[in-house]
């Protein structure tokens, strides 16, 4: 059995290591020719000014006065340049964003390695183009082009005084900033200056979707080569944002990114198309490079082109272009640059995913293998299924194990004349040891068949429909959360759709009760985005008075109870009223701008520190120590809570409460014998392995039952969607300073509280569902999904020995342990 845990740990890191090479492998390429426009540029500096987190409305619009919050940047608009929105592409990150603006290309998806704050490739830029570049900025934007936050929005979210009253100062400094560059030069009308934001912000704070407030950024132009305002009498946009702004007739130009705006430039019409030429000829050479190292890596027989931008038509469409301009049929020119250019970036997305599909084919052989190798492992050992086959392992013939090594040698020698990384080798060879593990079990696998094809077919066909339809229901459950409503929904019924409720009608209606209850919680708005501290102050309230309860019934056994069992309860009563205190003090000293006070912060790393420790002190009984975990680990989620989701831990582990109930009693009616009840059960440690039996049908109910929880304590509140959202609200009881590793930490703890409570293991079909594309919401989450269902299975021996540990060591406080009657 160890064994089979180290292989399996083994081959979950392997296919949880692949979706870093065959998602996020950077796109970048390099070697390309230079490409330069040969007529003169209209301006001799640049100066660009990026306002990072700054909304094209928060910028536009006017004030309750009808005053503009940015009156030197409103004239320029009137007076002196071009304007527009400028619509930003998804990750709307500060990395990706400037990246855009200085470089040119879209986020490279390998950063996400580097916690998508560098880049791992290096990569040309203005600032390493230019003869002298000179940046000032926040020492998080900076570094990243050092190599060859929008903390006010984050704080303070748009819609308040603050960042509003932010916008001011920076259209003061921007006015300093063109004062001086002006008056240095002598007014040589040889500057441009470009304003502008690298992504906006929604109302509650946060960003990195794709929401039209954290996409729609403004963008303000004016200086050498730039229009200067164009009146009109009426422009045409499927928004209303003009008439909003009040810049009705000022003509809109929007933008967005990857093509050069040649409606902002000031110049001749054969500037423009020289200019949009050489934008093409760049993003075309880029191109041809990745089609050339595509090519000279895969066999001539294998190599499938991308046919929409063939050798020839490069050359024909390259000539048309040229002759458009020498023709001075400038606007065609510019027509088929754009052309030239979609075919370029759509031909480069394909061969930057040209062995996508073969490598994950080979995963999902992988993953197919191993739960066909696990489920027999489990069937053969734990079952009744199997009832005519030798546990003994038959010695296998010698045809099956050198076939195996014939086709890993052809498997080895393809990929060496491809010249493909060690990573690919191990991808290809790993599920054949895998697949050899299966076959020799093909004995077993035919008595399987034998045994289930005794069950009546519309049982058997039954069995399959339930079990597609749960997993279906699993697997759209990370994706939309009112399914999870649904199951629960499903699950409250269930009871009466058994014997349970002629045998057990209170605890039947207590599974109702609390499964409709805890249904309602992936209906309500993911966490962060409408804070409550009452809601919070509610739950912990209501702890409290579970907690005293215990404790008044603990006092009523005078004969029957330890002292240290009573101190225990007595410290987490004071526990939870400290964690409402700081939550609520907490709140209060940062809405009068008086930070996170020390005793606060003392009292929140304490309470986290206690959560795993006070449970061991518990008494062994069942109840009361799965109760006293509860109550440690509640203080320390009220700590991390804003709103309705701190009731969510409570509901779920009374739900789990009488899933413990309900369970015991259908054993019973299957005809399990149950020798103790459940009030005088212990948590032993030595669990004597002879006493456990074998697993039968329900077991699979049961095993659906604790993934559908799990997945429900992932996303019953949406947590992890607060993650990629930077949702900061729910650390401010241990820190207010920006830091992204410990924040991260604690809101994966807070994560992890609900977990613990429900503890199971779970493996799914997530790999084709990785996105390397969009928002790094998006990507974010879809790594989230990967990673928690393969982390599941890798990470299971160490949440199940943590959850052994709470609930079977007990700890002394002082003395030798006295007994007593339960």
């Amino acid at each position: 059995m160890l064994l089979f845990f180290a292989l399996g740990l083994l081959v979950h890191f392997v296919f949880f290591a692949s979706i870093f090479d065959i998602y996020f492998t950077s796109p970048l390429v390099h070697g390309m020719t230079p490409q330069f426009t040969p007529l003169p540029p209209p301006a001799r500096r640049l100066v660009l000014f990026v306002a990072d987190g700054l909304r094209a409305d928060a910028l536009y619009e006017l004030d309750e006065n009808g005053n503009s919050r940015a009156p030197f940047i409103r004239n320029i608009i009137m007076h002196e340049g071009s304007w527009g929105i400028s619509h930003t592409r998804v990750p709307t990150e500060s990395r990706p964003g400037h990246v855009a603006l200085i470089a040119g290309f879209y986020e490279d998806v390998s950063a996400v390695a580097k916690g998508w704050k560098e880049n791992p490739v290096e990569f040309d830029s203005l600032f390493n183009e230019s003869k002298y570049t000179w940046s000032w900025g926040s020492p998080d934007i900076l570094p990243m082009f050092a190599k060859g936050i929008d903390t006010n929005g984050h704080a303070h979210r748009p819609s308040s005084r603050d960042y509003k009253d932010n916008i001011k100062k920076v259209d003061d400094g921007v006015k300093e900033i063109v004062s001086m560059f002006n008056h240095f030069y002598g007014n040589d009308g040889k500057t441009t200056f470009v304003f502008t934001s690298d992504h906006g912000m929604t109302d509650w704070g946060s960003h990195g979707a794709g929401h039209p407030s954290e996409t729609l950024t403004p963008l303000v132009t004016w200086g050498a080569g730039i229009k200067y305002p164009q009146r009109l009498s009426a422009q045409q946009f499927d928004d209303v944002f003009l008439k909003e702004w009040r810049l009705e007739n000022w003509k809109r130009l929007d933008v967005s990114q990857g093509i050069l705006p040649v409606d902002y430039l000031n110049n001749t019409d054969l500037f423009k198309a020289e200019s949009m030429f050489t934008n093409a000829v760049q993003i075309l050479e880029q191109f041809k490079v990745k089609m050339t190292q595509k090519k000279e890596a895969t066999l001539p027989f294998l190599f499938a082109p991308f046919k929409s931008l063939s050798d020839s038509k490069q050359i024909d469409i390259l000539r048309k272009a040229r002759s458009y301009i020498k023709h001075k049929k400038f606007d065609e020119a510019v027509s088929l640059c754009k052309e030239l250019i979609h075919l370029a970036l759509k031909g480069l997305s394909y061969y930057h995913t040209y062995d996508r599909f073969f490598l994950g084919i080979i995963i999902a052989i992988g993953f197919v293998g191993w739960i066909s190798y696990a489920s027999l492992l489990i069937i053969k050992s734990h079952s009744n299924l199997i009832r005519g086959v030798s546990k003994e392992v038959k010695k296998p013939s010698h045809l099956l194990p050198c076939s195996f090594v014939a086709i890993g040698i052809l498997v080895a020698f393809f990929l060496l004349i491809q010249a493909c990384p060690w990573t690919y080798y191990v991808y290809c060879l790993l599920p054949l040891p895998i697949w050899y593990a299966v076959l020799r079990e093909f004995q077993v696998i035919q008595d399987l068949v034998a045994s289930l094809l005794t069950y009546p077919l519309n049982h058997f066909v039954g069995y399959l429909l339930v079990f597609t339809l749960g997993t279906e229901v699993l697997v759209l459950s990370f994706f939309y959360r009112y399914m999870l409503t649904i199951g629960l929904t499903a699950f409250a019924a269930w009871p009466f759709l058994t014997q349970l409720w002629t045998r057990a009608k209170v605890t039947s209606l207590s599974w109702t009760f609390f499964s409709l209850l805890l249904a309602v919680f992936p209906l309500m708005p993911v966490v962060g985005r409408k804070p409550d501290i009452s809601l919070v102050m509610g739950a912990g309230l209501l702890v409290l008075l579970l907690s005293l309860y215990v404790v008044t019934s603990l006092t009523k056994r005078k004969d029957s109870f330890l002292k240290e069992e009573l101190l225990v309860h007595l410290l987490q009563v004071l526990n939870t009223v400290l964690s409402m205190y700081v939550v609520y003090s907490t709140q209060s000293s940062l809405l009068r701008k008086q930070g996170l006070p020390l005793t606060n912060q003392i009292i929140s790393w304490a309470t986290l520190a206690s959560s795993l420790i006070v449970p061991l002190l518990s008494s062994p009984a069942l109840f009361q120590r799965l109760f006293s975990i509860l109550l440690s680990l509640m203080s320390t989620y009220l700590l991390l809570s804003t709103g309705y989701e701190a009731l969510f831990p409570l509901v779920l582990s009374c739900l789990m409460f009488v899933w413990i109930n309900i369970e015991q009693e259908t054993l019973q009616q299957s005809g399990v014998s149950c020798k103790q009840k459940l009030t005088s059960i212990q948590f032993s440690y030595n669990t004597d392995i002879t006493q456990f039996r074998q697993l039968c049908l329900d077991d699979i109910r049961r095993a659906f039952f604790l993934v559908f929880f799990l997945v429900t304590a992932f996303f019953g509140t949406g947590n992890i969607a607060s993650i990629n959202s930077f949702d900061l609200a729910s650390v401010y009881c241990f820190l207010t300073v920006f830091s992204p590793f410990m924040m991260g930490s604690l809101m994966m703890w807070k994560i992890l509280i609900p977990f613990v409570l429900v503890m199971c293991a779970f493996e799914a079909h997530f790999f084709f569902l990785v996105k390397d594309y969009g928002s790094w919401l998006d990507i974010g989450t879809s790594i989230s999904h990967y990673v928690i269902v393969m982390s599941m299975t890798i990470f299971l021996v160490f949440l199940n020995g943590l959850a052994h540990l709470l609930t079977t060591k007990k700890l002394r406080l002082c003395g030798k342990p006295k007994s007593h009657l339960m």
